[in-house]
């Protein structure tokens, strides 16, 4: 097929433009996971959430109400990361690869529309964090903890 030159030309810029970095680029908070936990996740887990601490305090009210620990500020998604809820949110993403019962956190299903789009959001997450662990808090050794990259920009 004969593709005019123009043609070409625009689609190399748009592909340019995406908004999900290529295998080259550093996934940080800012340019990918941001617009991941806006997209799939804030429903549940934006502004109007609990704090970490809230939602602790009265799990049940919250899960009531289909809110979960907030996660709208790089802030507020590191409490559960590699915090005081360290490891959390690799749990609950998790695809089940890495637990003995080989199923996937209670929030994977949220990651995308099919398996390949879960798949690759789970990547960006993965790669973000640096150091998938499932480990809470109180089980985590100091080595793991530094593990964790989870770079803002």
């Amino acid at each position: 097929m004969n593709v005019p030159k123009s043609f070409a030309g625009i689609a190399a810029l748009v592909a340019g433009c995406s908004t999900t970095p290529t295998t080259s680029t550093k996934v940080t908070y800012d340019n990918t996971i941001r617009q991941l936990i806006d997209k799939h996740c804030s429903e549940c887990h934006g502004n109007d959430a609990p704090t970490a601490a809230e939602f602790k305090a009265d799990r049940e009210k919250y899960k009531k109400d289909n809110l979960g620990p907030r996660m709208d500020t790089y802030e507020n998604l590191m409490v559960t990361v590699n915090g005081g809820c360290t490891g959390a949110v690799m749990r609950r993403l998790d695809d089940g690869a890495n637990t003995e019962d080989g199923k996937p956190g209670n929030m994977h299903k949220y990651l995308g529309k099919d398996d390949a789009q879960r798949a690759a959001n789970l990547a960006l997450f993965k790669s973000w964090i640096g150091s998938w662990n499932l480990k809470r808090a109180k089980d985590i050794t100091e080595e793991e903890r530094k593990g964790v990259i989870a770079p803002r920009n």
